[in-house]
């Protein structure tokens, strides 16, 4: 491919949530733009962005896939984006690197809350919004009550740049604002243009006028020609709408059909004619690498070079492509960059443009092209890259919170270590999941954004690093506390023949306010306990606290105090004291009427209005409270609590009542009692537990 310079470059995130039909609407314009002799299909495998075995086995996006294309003199940079809420990493990473987000919507599958998800992360990160409005041909599409539920949804910032005609309720064509003129496509498929026929003409000018009095309202000066002469010029609605597309003001919106290949060419060209270039935002504002100091630099190819990695790709024993965006500069083969992050080195090889799984050779890359090369050593995704003596980054992925968990082992005995290097390895290519390992809960956790993340990555451990693993339903870290107070004498005292051990302690116990953790206190008086024997008391008291007696977790929130004691001369020792603290605790701790703590999260819900009361329900039976209610167009956002015992794949039942729909986010709220029939359950397994061990 050539070389295209800044001016002439767009960069396109397509989002949507699955089965809108983005991928299809990449698919139509790869073929649209000659890049495909036919048009690729998801449902038989073609597709030229989902082109894995995985993405075909799924028939999903579950990456964020390049596609360059060329499209009157100017190179259309597509990323279609996964529409399936586990791989929102691939979203966000994707859009720090584009320049405009399309949200493609379903006209017969309205109101979307995948749309809203997608439109947050593009209004966080400052990014220009456009909307598709595909399958427009679909029998029963009321296209004006379309585009009513999104402009409730998004605004009256929706602006409508074409409208379908009907003849009666056969579906015909658009009719494009901009240029007022009608598209029709024939029984061939050809794409018909010409003058828009009489009957059609009174339902165009409507929609005209409501496009001109949109622009109008986003800039002063047009307004003012507005009011003064009812209308704009051509050329007034054009820069305008580009203005206000580009600032935010306005979201232009087309409508199409991407299987059948209608509205795709009017896509194209207003992606040329209407979106912004990199230039457009330039300059571009980078933090400087060791301060609070950030920097801006130009767009542009006389710059210094800054590359920034957004995506990594396994090609199995090829190795692996590293995909990024040039923000500054222009890279060419043979430079030398440095990694920000790991201050290590990196000479550029062959630099690529990639469309889908083709790729192609390239003399340089110029700043906002998107680009890929191979075997770069130490760079992972969210890297910045730039030279030496320039030390600059971009923010790194801001990623949600995971909001699924499962213990994760390997069915073998003695391959731990291999499920963590695969895992190690598997976070650099995704490093929206985590892996803990929890020593107090004795467990590996794998923390994703969904059921259907974990079951790639533990595919991917299988088939890429020969290792296969079982998952299990994550223990919960409760807690243990007293309500009470005790003052307990435990006396450790063993002889055998020899040298005996001797330690004789007065423990007493009292609670403290929640989150106080845990205060030891020495109020031996007398040498009754020699001094240099209280750290082990301390020692065997902090001992008890790891493993409580009711559940096994830990012990918080009280006051341990050693008040009188006595020592022999020979027998006693720092082990003899320790252990009679140990044993001296547990019996104080059983007489300080002792509760199990559970922990309770923060959930935040969002259901479509027609599955609020299924959401309610299902929280009331799972020990949950309503916070409260608040709409959101056809959404509801219902703010929670819930026991995190409660919430073991929420994410799949979830998504089960809303029809995929529902969405939600959690964050840990406090500890509070578990009631008396869980605390029951919890004493009952744990005692199951250590009989069994």
């Amino acid at each position: 491919m050539k070389v295209f310079q800044t001016k002439d470059i767009r960069n396109l995130g397509l989002v949507g949530q699955r089965g809108t039909g983005k991928t299809t609407l990449t698919d139509a314009l790869a073929f649209a733009a000659g890049a495909n002799t036919r048009q690729g299909s998801v449902d038989d495998g073609t597709s030229i962005s989902d082109f894995t075995q995985k993405e075909i086995d799924h028939r999903a996006s579950l990456s964020a896939t390049p596609v360059a294309l060329t499209w009157n003199d100017a190179k259309l940079n597509l990323l279609d984006m996964p529409g399936h809420p586990d791989f929102v990493g691939e979203v966000i990473t994707g859009m720090q690197v584009v320049g405009n987000v399309c949200i493609v919507v379903d006209a017969s599958s309205l109101p979307d809350s995948g749309a809203a998800a997608n439109f947050e992360i593009a209004q966080k990160l400052g990014k220009p919004v456009m909307l598709f409005v595909n399958k427009v041909d679909r029998e029963n599409v009321n296209w004006e009550q379309a585009l009513g539920e999104l402009k409730e949804q998004f605004g009256v910032k929706v602006a409508p740049v074409n409208i379908p005609v009907f003849v009666g309720e056969k579906f015909k064509g658009l009719i494009d604002l901009l240029h007022m003129k009608e598209i029709e496509i024939d029984p061939s498929g050809k794409r018909i243009e010409h003058d828009i026929p009489d009957d059609h003409k009174e339902l165009a000018q409507k929609w005209r006028e409501n496009l001109v009095e949109q622009v109008a309202e986003t800039d002063d000066s047009y307004l003012e020609k507005f009011f003064e002469e009812g209308t704009l010029s051509d050329d007034e609605v054009k820069d305008g709408l580009r203005k206000a597309s580009i600032n935010g003001k306005a979201f232009p919106l087309l409508f199409g059909s991407a299987k059948e290949g209608i509205g795709v060419r009017l896509f194209a060209d207003f992606m040329v004619e209407y979106l912004p270039s990199p230039c457009d935002f330039s300059p571009v504002t980078l933090n400087k690498v060791g301060s609070d100091e950030q920097v801006e630099v130009p767009v542009d190819s006389s710059s210094k070079t800054v590359i920034y990695v957004y995506k990594i790709f396994s090609e199995g024993q090829s190795g692996d492509m590293f995909y990024f965006r040039v923000l500054a500069g222009k890279l060419t083969s043979g430079i030398e960059l440095m990694n920000q992050a790991h201050h290590s080195s990196e000479r550029f090889g062959q630099p690529y443009v990639v469309t889908g799984k083709e790729r192609s050779d390239v003399s340089e890359l110029i700043a906002g092209d998107l680009g890929a090369v191979a075997k770069l050593k130490d760079t992972k995704v969210g890297d910045t890259l730039s030279p030496k003596d320039f030390s600059v980054a971009l923010d790194r992925p801001d990623y949600p919170e995971p909001v699924m968990d499962v213990a994760i082992s390997p069915v073998k005995k003695g391959e731990d270590e291999k499920v963590g290097e695969g895992l190690n390895r598997l976070h650099i290519y995704d490093p929206s999941f985590k892996v803990v390992l929890d020593s107090k809960l004795k467990q590996t956790l794998l923390f994703g954004q969904g059921n259907t993340q974990i079951d790639i990555i533990v595919d991917r451990l299988k088939t890429e690093y020969n290792v296969e693993v079982e998952l299990s339903k994550p223990r919960i870290p409760y807690r243990e506390t007293i309500r009470g107070k005790a003052e307990v004498q435990h006396k450790y005292k063993k002889q055998s023949g020899g040298r005996g051990q001797y330690g004789d302690v007065h423990l007493r116990l009292e609670p403290m306010p929640r989150g106080e953790g845990f205060e030891f206190a020495n109020a031996v008086t007398g040498g009754v306990i020699p001094t240099k024997f209280i750290p082990s008391v301390e020692k065997g008291v902090r001992e008890a606290l790891d493993e409580g007696p009711m559940s096994g977790s830990t012990v918080v929130d009280l006051k341990a105090t050693v008040f009188y004691g006595s020592f022999h001369a020979v027998d006693s020792s720092d082990m003899a004291f320790k252990m009679a603290a140990l044993m001296g605790f547990r019996e104080a701790f059983a007489q300080c009427k002792p509760t199990i703590l559970e922990p309770i999260f923060n959930v935040t819900i969002t259901t479509p209005d027609t599955s609020t009361g299924d959401v309610m329900g299902d929280v009331s039976s799972r020990r949950g409270k309503i916070l409260g209610m608040e709409p959101k167009g056809h959404l509801q956002i219902i703010k929670a609590q819930l026991p995190q015992s409660e919430m073991h794949n929420y994410t799949v039942d979830l998504r089960s009542m809303t029809g995929g729909q529902g969405r939600f986010t959690r964050e840990l709220s406090h500890y509070e009692d578990a009631p008396p029939d869980v605390q029951a359950k919890i004493k009952a397994e744990f005692a199951a537990s250590k009989s069994e061990s």
